[in-house]
């Protein structure tokens, strides 16, 4: 039977150095611990605990962290966005309230790796699970739900499955390429699961596609037979 991976509980010792008012830094100084190991010990502390942040900024004479309208205005604007796109702002739009939205975006990854993300950003942010990812990653996947939809589309008008090589040209061609890769991934195992699911579910056959001898579906012959 499939066990269930569990999150080590943190170092008690770090909590507490921590909930006393050091820093990350300084901790990994004194315990000559990797810093990247603190942080992931802190950063499961802190979602256990809501309250540690607050405690080590009290024990640390910091001011807790500043939210100010326009900074919700900026996630509100941030959520919708992405609700209603499914995408995430880029710093190169056209458009310059996109720009503004992506700057302020990326100040909160930063200030939610270095654990000082004020808890009303981070509460309201929860809505988008993908939020902290690195936007190359969240791009990559926009891109492949993008493909997704166009195929399903171009199926859905009638075409055969799309052709990758050199016969092939324009949306035929893209889409076959992007294909072509899922069916590679698929066979050496490199495939997410949920993204093998999804194409199962929505575009039965996309593992074999073309039957040799098969006429497209929209071909003149198989119209008129």
């Amino acid at each position: 039977m499939a066990t269930r991976r569990r999150t080590a509980a943190p170092n008690a010792e770090w909590v507490l150095m921590y909930r006393g008012g050091l820093t990350r830094p300084r901790i990994a100084a004194l315990t000559r611990a990797p810093s990247s190991t603190i942080s992931y010990h802190l950063t499961v502390a802190l979602a256990a605990d809501p309250g540690l942040q607050a405690a080590h900024e009290q024990a640390a004479g910091t001011p807790a962290p500043q939210v100010s309208v326009l900074g919700l205005a900026r996630m509100r604007e941030l959520v919708a966005l992405v609700q209603e796109t499914g995408r995430y702002p880029t710093r190169t739009a056209v458009d310059a309230k996109e720009r503004m939205v992506a700057s302020w975006w990326e100040r909160r990854r930063r200030d939610a790796a270095a654990g000082t993300l004020a808890p009303a950003y981070r509460d309201g942010l929860a809505v988008l699970p993908d939020w902290q990812r690195p936007p190359r990653s969240v791009a990559d996947e926009a891109r492949w739900q993008d493909r997704l939809t166009a195929l399903v589309r171009y199926r859905a008008a009638g075409n055969d499955w799309p052709r990758h090589k050199a016969v092939a040209a324009g949306e035929e061609h893209d889409l076959g390429v992007w294909l072509h890769v899922q069916r590679q991934k698929a066979r050496r195992g490199e495939l997410e699961p949920n993204k093998a699911r999804t194409l199962d579910e929505l575009l039965p056959g996309w593992r074999t596609g073309r039957q040799r001898g098969r006429k497209p579906h929209n071909s003149p012959s198989a119209a008129g037979s």
